[in-house]
């Protein structure tokens, strides 16, 4: 029999897996808010929402949420080959291969993702910050990456989308001054 892979199993895995990793929707939707509040005049948290559900129908996404996140598991059990067991465990700042996975995410949206995610990656606001804690017995190495990548992808649609509609600079309201 021909292989044939069902698109809709793997996107209710994807949610499923984000669940049972306690990330929620709008969470993600709240990073996306942070990254894009001064940029897009009005911008309300359900337009977050929204972006960040359409981020997650993509299945370049839902694939690497999936891989990203068997890894960590794989991980917390004690289950990788050293060293890349220890690597994975710690974070290891030279390791870079779970920037690089997320980095197919923020892709799908253009270069604004990759500062978007760079910026956020940097500062790890809001879910970023539990997802990093190493002191819950919970290995992220890879779900905060990707987490952060779900929302920069999301901003950057926002931007894309948004940009499209906003009055041009001469008919905006001046910047206050500093």
């Amino acid at each position: 029999m021909k292989y044939s892979l069902d698109s809709k199993k793997v996107a209710s895995a994807t949610r499923e897996w984000l669940a049972k990793r306690n990330v929620r929707v709008e969470e993600i939707a709240e990073l996306a808010m942070f990254l894009q509040k001064d940029y897009i005049p009005g911008l309300t948290l359900e337009e977050c929402v929204e972006n960040v559900e359409r981020v997650l129908e993509k299945r370049e996404v839902q694939n690497a949420i999936l891989t990203g996140i068997q890894l960590d598991i794989l991980c917390e059990r004690g289950e990788l080959f050293a060293p890349l067991q220890e690597m994975v465990k710690n974070d290891e700042g030279l390791y870079g291969v779970d920037e690089i996975l997320a980095l197919s995410i923020v892709n799908i949206y253009g270069t604004i993702g990759y500062t978007n995610f760079g910026y956020i990656d940097k500062l790890k606001p809001g879910v970023l910050q539990r997802l990093n804690d190493k002191h819950d017995g919970f290995i992220h190495t890879f779900l905060d990456d990707i987490v952060g990548a779900i929302a920069a992808a999301a901003s950057s649609r926002i931007a894309h989308a948004r940009t499209a509609t906003l009055p041009p600079e001469s008919e905006a309201e001046p910047a206050p001054a500093l």
